[in-house]
This record gives C-alpha cells, structure tokens and sequence, in this order.
C-alpha cells in the first residue's frame, strides 16, 4: 500500500518533469518519464495511456489554485471535493477543503459568506484527523464567536509551532480582533524576521497600527505628545501598507488603506494618484471593485467636494452585482447626495435620475419608472432617461 501511495503521488512529479525536459529539448529525458507515467498509469483501469485523475491530482490541483488569485477559489474547492470523495479521511484535503471555505466566507458577498459557516465543522474535522493541526487552530479561532475558546486555541497552536509564519500571522490577526494589539504586532513581528518579505504580514502590522491610530484620535492625551504619536503611528501605517502593496502588486486593500493614510497626513495628491491607478484595474475581484469605486467616491466628495463626481463612482459600485458592506454604502452616500440635492432643488432631474438608477439596480422596477418620470418631467428630452424609462415598462 505504501509503494502504491507514493507511485500515486509521483504521477503529478513525473509528468511535470516530463514538461520541463520536453521544453528543454531533451527528449530522452522526456521519455524516460513518460515510460514512468505509463507504468503507473496501467494500475488505474480507467486511467489512459499517460494520464489519470486520483484524489492525488486533485487535491494538488486545489492547493496550486489557492496559491492564485481569489478568483480561482470557486475552482479550488470542486478540486478538494472531488478528491475527498474518493478519499474522504485524507487530512491534507480536508485542510484545503477547509482553507478555501475560510477564504471564500471572507470574501463579502460570496454564497459562502452569505450562508452559516461551513468553514467551521470543516475545521473542526481537521482536528478530528490531526489534533496538532495549529493552521486548523488558528484558522477556527479566527472564525469563531467564543472568544475564551479562540485564546485556547491559539495558544496551543503557538505551543505547537511557535516559529511557523503562517501560524503566527493568523494568530496575531486573532489578537488584533480581540483588541490585544502589542501582542499581536509583537507575533507579526517575530514571523516577519522568518519572513521578510511577505507582503500579508506587513499589511496586518500597519493594520495593527491604525488600531492604535484610532484610539489615540478617540481617546487624546497632551496636545504635543498626542501630535508626535499620531505622526508617529501614520508614518508607521504608511511605511507597512506600502511595502505591502510594493511586494505583491495585486494587494488592492493595501493600497487603499496607504492612500487612506496619505489623507490623513494631508498628502492629497498622493492619494489621489493611487486611486486613479487603482481605477485602471480590470481583472480583479468583485469586492476589490465595489472598494475602489467608495473610496474614490468618498475622495471626490470630502477631499475634492465634487458631489456629482463622487455619485457617479457611487454608481459604478451598484452596478457591480455584487451584495456587500461597501455596496450598501454606496447607496447610501448616493442617496444622500441625492436626497441633498432634491432638498435645494426639488425640481433636480440630475437627482431624479440618479435615483432611479438606483432602484432599478435594485431591482424597484415601479420606484424607478416614477423616479425616470419626474426626472423627464424637468428634462424631457434627455435620451439616457427615456431609454431607462422605456426598458423598465417593457419588463414591468
């Protein structure tokens, strides 16, 4: 059986081999593992001649999937699936079942995150088959509400692996939930003399350091001292967020949450350099859009006082079909806008317009229709409107 496990796990090696050398121009290199392949493959019935699908395949298919972007997720987990039917007690599929239901439920808006946690049982199957699993723990102590029960758990996973980076991250992100801020960036801290360069970790200690940022701003002490320790801990939060996004490109929040601080310190133009390279993305998560578009928003409106400006952005992030905290605060801060305007004009077709796409976004067919009908009223030749107007009363 444990010659058979291994010529099971060696299919994915061999065949990869076989590419780099078939890429290589080495060709009898290639059929040396081709001829490999082939043996293995003959113990499969319903194997072809080079290739067969196992739990083996699968399950390695779900872990370099969730190496990838957030996008690959959903595939991800029919990987891990289709390898746990076929192998159900596996703990190294259970844990990417587990890893990918935990990322998904963090995603605002996702089937996963909508729904009871299924991360949770996941999680608790894992520690079923490997009670020293301390990613497992980590993981579950971060997804449950009982806070006693989440220092237990981490506590015992930093027993288990107290220098393992992956376990001291999630733990310090634990922490800094439960409000314990210097003993999570001290843990942040610790992983980040293994890990250097990890772009997550120096997002959760500028995160940490805004925690910090915001108390002082809630709770302020001697004028100067209160000064230097906010320019102080802006610095500090500007200088990880950064390194953060400098490190992996892609790391959207962590360039919204730099421009954020550049806000703060009064860097305007900064900021805004940031959001409009941001708005330039086009292959990226949904969430990740809605975010861009409030912020930007947001910008326009308190920094640049450009209201129409900021509803437009407000706009585009309803548009993103997509149900999430930062879609519902763009309708609100463009219903404000709106309601504002109406309030000094309420004869604003601008407004009346604005609100309609809003309900018919939303799916108010009827709200809509009145709201396109009093913004013709003021405007009665604007084609945008008489458009709408016409596609909602063929549906209606």
């Amino acid at each position: 059986n444990h010659e058979h496990d291994f010529e099971r796990r060696s299919i994915i090696t061999y065949g990869n081999y076989a590419w780099v050398y078939y890429y290589m121009d080495q060709l009898t290199d290639v059929q040396t593992y081709l001829d490999k392949l082939e043996r293995i493959c003959k113990l499969f019935p319903n194997a072809s001649r080079h290739s067969v699908m196992t739990s083996e395949i699968y399950g390695e298919k779900g872990w370099a999937l969730l190496n990838c972007t957030g996008i690959c997720y959903e595939e991800a987990k029919e990987c891990f699936l289709k390898a746990l039917e076929e192998d159900p007690d596996d703990t190294e599929w259970n844990m990417g079942y587990a890893t990918v239901l935990f990322r998904l439920e963090s995603f605002l808006g996702t089937a996963e995150n909508l729904a009871p946690s299924k991360a949770i049982p996941q999680l608790r199957r894992v520690l079923e088959l490997d009670p020293n699993d301390s990613v497992a723990m980590v993981l579950l102590a971060l997804k449950l509400r009982e806070v006693n029960e989440g220092f237990t758990l981490v506590e015992k996973a930093l027993k288990i692996s107290p220098n393992r980076p992956y376990v001291i991250r999630y733990a310090a992100k634990f922490l800094r939930k439960a409000h314990a801020i210097d003993k999570a960036v001290e843990l942040l801290k610790r992983a980040m003399a293994i890990t250097p360069d990890s772009s997550f970790l120096h997002h959760q200690i500028g995160l940490c350091y805004r925690v910090k940022l915001i108390d002082l701003m809630k709770y302020p002490g001697i004028r100067n001292a209160e000064f230097e320790a906010r320019t102080e801990l802006i610095e500090l939060c500007k200088s990880h967020f950064e390194k953060a996004f400098l490190l992996k490109k892609s790391f959207i929040p962590a360039q919204v949450d730099f421009a954020e601080m550049c806000l703060m310190n009064q860097e305007q133009r900064k900021a805004e350099d940031i959001y409009m390279n941001l708005l330039k993305l086009e292959h990226t998560r949904p969430e990740n859009k809605q975010l861009v578009f409030l912020k930007v928003g947001l910008f326009e409106m308190h920094h640049k006082k450009n209201d129409l400006n900021a509803a437009d952005f407000f706009l585009k992030g309803m548009k993103v079909q997509y149900k999430s905290y930062d879609r519902e605060k763009c309708c609100k801060n463009l219903e404000k806008i709106m309601q504002r305007r109406l309030y000094r004009n309420p004869r604003d077709s601008i407004a009346f317009g604005f609100l309609g796409s809003m309900h018919q976004l939303d799916g108010e067919k009827q709200e809509a229709v009145e709201c396109f009908e009093k913004a013709l009223r003021f405007n009665p030749n604007n084609e945008e409107y008489l458009n709408a107007l016409g596609e909602l009363r063929l549906t209606i």
